[in-house]
């Protein structure tokens, strides 16, 4: 059997007496590439931000990487989970250089003053970014950068520390064409770099699923629609069920598209 780099039961997240997330059970393995798609308010990004080791469920039971949440050093758990949100990206001071930002990837700290930097953690970090297609932008200041160049920044800050689990909150928010589908194509030669590396990437758009995904979870009203292999779980019917709305979804040259039925 696969072994679960993530493993929720009976979880549930209760906000002023409302559930807005509840999933009985679901198992994540080495390897595995899932897109959480969802409507506005599904609870995407409140399950991401589990799976991060930065929101404790309000009852459930959470495994992170061989770990049990309650159990263990949640700084450590964290500084082995890549993390791209918008979330993290306002607690960044923007007159950080990307240089800085990358290297606080290694324990996940938002200042640099506080520990002091090698010449091999500046090449590594110069490195990572130049993997990521941004080497020229090192000593940029992030405040700078384009919402394009500063993915590519937070992603190359979430690879920093070679971490076994990458999750990206709607990474493609904001993004022009040209630059939406630049960041799709580094997941995928992610993907195929690092093929043990288990993924979760959030989104509500169909369009912005990258080729390499494996499996798809679709939520709905905090509730899980389905979970599986994303061929089986991306259909019209579920699609359609998830946003409330009649639409065809279609594949062309492996990714996914969806319009509305007229």
């Amino acid at each position: 059997m696969t072994a679960s780099v993530i493993a929720v039961h009976d979880l549930s997240v209760v906000r002023d007496g409302r559930t807005i997330l509840a999933i009985d059970n679901l198992a994540i393995g080495v390897g595995e590439r899932w897109v959480v798609l969802g409507a506005n308010g599904s609870g995407k990004t409140t399950f991401l931000t589990i799976c991060a080791a930065r929101l404790l469920p309000t009852s459930g039971r959470v495994d992170l990487l061989g770990e049990r949440v309650g159990r263990v050093d949640l700084r450590q758990l964290r500084a082995r989970i890549g993390l791209v949100s918008s979330a993290l990206t306002r607690q960044l001071r923007t007159d950080l250089s990307a240089l800085d930002v990358v290297i606080g990837g290694l324990d996940g700290s938002l200042e640099p003053w506080w520990r002091t930097t090698t010449t091999t953690e500046v090449d590594a970090a110069r490195a990572t970014l130049e993997r990521v297609g941004v080497g020229a932008l090192a000593d940029h200041r992030l405040g700078a950068l384009s919402d394009g160049e500063r993915q590519q920044v937070l992603l190359a800050r979430a690879l920093f520390a070679d971490p076994p689990l990458l999750l990206a909150d709607e990474p493609s928010a904001g993004l022009d064409l040209g630059a939406r589908e630049r960041l799709l194509g580094r997941f995928d030669a992610l993907a195929h770099d690092h093929p043990d590396r288990a993924m979760l990437l959030v989104t509500h758009h169909v369009e912005e699923i990258p080729r390499s995904m494996t499996h798809a979870l679709v939520l709905r009203s905090g509730q899980l629609l389905a979970a599986g292999p994303i061929a089986e779980v991306m259909t019209s019917a579920t699609i359609s069920t998830c946003f409330n709305l009649p639409l065809t979804v279609t594949t062309t040259d492996g990714r996914f598209g969806a319009h509305a039925l007229r």
